[in-house]
Order: C-alpha cells, then sequence, then structure tokens
C-alpha cells in the first residue's frame, strides 16, 4: 500500500491520520497485520519514533493490537473503538464511513435528551430550573433564524443535561455537540421542524420547571424525534410560537 510522504511538523499527527483512515476505510481489514515500524518509517519517509507515536495512538484508540515481538494487527472499530475515534475524525474533518450516521448520531442524541431532560426535571435546584425558563426565551427570541436558533439550542440543551446531574449524559452531549461523532455539519435546515416548534420548547421550559419529570421527558422526545420522522426540507419557515 502506497502513503504519502509528510511534512517535517508533527509528522506523528500525519503517520496516525493515514493509518487511522486506512484502518477506518477498510483498506486494512480487521486481523490485518500492519507493515513493520522500518517498513512504515521508510514509506512515510519519517523516523522509527513517530511511527511508534503513532502506532501508540492507534492502541488507544482500539484500532490495533500490538504484540511484543510480534505482528501489529488490525482490530474492528465498530467492536473495539469508542467515541474517542470520532472525535479524532472530527478533529481532523473526516468522518466515519457509514451512511446512515446522522441519523445514527440523532437517535442517540434524542436517547440522551429524553432522559436527561426527565432528570433534570426531578433533580433540577431552583436555579437551574430558572437558568432553563430563561434559555427557552432566549432562544424563542431568535425565531425563525435558524442558524441562530441551532447555536441557542446547544445552549438550552446543555443547561438540561448539566441540570440532569448525569456526568455520562453531559460527556456525551460535550462529544455530540463538538461535532465530535464525525458526521460533519448538520445543517439547521435538517433539524427545522424541531427548531421551528417554540411552543413545544416553552411546553419543555415549563415541565422542567414546574419538577413534571413524565412530561418533560415526552416533549424532549417529541422535539428530538421530529427531525427522524417529517421531511429535512419543508416548505417555507413557520414558527409555532
Amino acid at each position: 500500500m502506497a502513503f504519502v510522504p509528510v511534512p517535517r511538523s508533527s509528522v506523528a499527527d500525519h503517520v496516525f491520520a493515514q493509518l487511522r483512515d486506512a484502518i477506518v476505510s477498510g483498506r486494512y481489514r480487521p486481523d490485518d497485520p500492519l507493515p513493520g515500524e522500518r517498513e512504515l518509517a521508510a514509506a512515510f519517509a519519517v523516523n522509527r519514533h513517530a511511527v511508534r507515536e503513532a502506532l501508540r495512538r492507534l492502541q488507544q484508540l482500539g484500532l490495533l493490537r500490538v504484540s511484543q515481538g510480534g505482528a501489529t494487527r488490525v482490530l474492528d472499530w465498530r467492536v473495539h473503538a469508542g467515541l474517542d475515534l470520532a472525535l479524532s475524525l472530527a478533529q481532523s474533518g473526516d468522518v466515519l464511513p457509514v451512511d446512515t450516521l446522522v441519523r445514527d448520531m440523532m437517535e442517540m442524541r434524542a436517547c440522551i435528551g429524553v432522559d436527561a431532560a426527565r432528570l433534570c426535571a426531578e433533580r433540577a435546584d431552583p436555579d437551574r430550573r430558572r437558568t432553563v425558563t430563561r434559555a427557552v426565551e432566549a432562544y424563542a427570541a431568535l425565531a425563525p433564524d435558524l442558524p441562530a436558533m441551532g447555536e441557542a439550542n446547544i445552549v438550552l440543551w446543555r443547561h438540561i443535561v448539566d441540570g440532569s446531574g448525569n456526568t455520562a449524559y453531559l460527556l456525551a452531549f460535550n462529544s455530540l455537540a463538538a461535532g465530535a461523532v464525525a458526521v460533519g455539519d448538520v445543517p439547521p435546515e435538517r433539524r427545522a421542524a424541531e427548531l421551528l416548534d417554540v411552543a413545544g420548547h416553552r411546553r419543555l421550559g415549563a415541565a422542567v420547571a414546574e419538577g413534571r419529570g413524565d412530561d418533560a421527558a415526552a416533549q424532549a422526545h417529541a422535539l428530538l424525534t421530529a427531525s427522524l420522522t417529517t421531511p429535512t426540507s419543508p416548505p417555507g419557515r413557520q414558527c409555532r410560537a
């Protein structure tokens, strides 16, 4: 397999990125052996230290199994990798080679958001409840500017997820908000049915403020699944306030 020689700056990063992409794209299959360090160093025109550092990072991502004295073999990323692989790809502008990844990300977002809304309604202190209410109104005031509403929506959901008291949900939310699922940019138009439902967001905020966990979960579900069940390009931009 031919590799592209890399610039002298951050050579380990370039080696890492090219090998990562070769594995994730399927050019290297699970259980395939990688060339040895000496061969890789020659192919990339770098020193063995850079190759060794790149292999270490690939092993940490769950893409390689490094055996002392044996061959370094490729692992199946669908079995061994975590969201840190997606973060690595997002930072370099690459995406996972999965046709349904936008849908998959939005389904994951909905699952987390529904339970986070319920927990926020049940656990949040009065200050957090007031913060959620203010964030809803700040969001509503931006309608029908979809890009601005999309940014405000992230702020609103950060308050809700933080108010849930669930650290795992918060870390997953941070990854999603940072684009770490490596789906590229999801245009606000893809979520228009959700974003333009100002009345639904106000109902969600009221349920959180009043401590109605089941109602908060139901409203979050209606909002977060709207883009999964409605056309992606609705005629016009009508705001339901």
